[in-house]
């Protein structure tokens, strides 16, 4: 499971795994974060971008932090 605080110390580049959705082998999808972690102060929440080739993109968020892990 990927923190707040583990978020906001990751750099970019950083391979993280999803834990439910696989490739085509059932080794687990790798995405490498994209950018800085964006975090609020006049709310809770925080996103983490991240991006898998060249067309997917997605965010890390506080409600999906529990489907990904770091790389081994």
């Amino acid at each position: 499971m990927i923190t707040k605080k583990v978020a906001v110390g990751l750099a970019r580049g950083t391979v993280v795994h999803h834990k439910t959705l696989t490739n085509a082998d059932g080794t687990p999808r790798r995405y490498r974060v994209n950018g800085k972690c964006k975090t609020w102060q006049t709310r809770e929440g925080w996103q983490l971008p991240v991006k898998r080739g060249l067309y997917e993109f997605g965010y890390i968020t506080a409600d999906n932090a529990g489907e990904w892990r770091l790389a081994a």
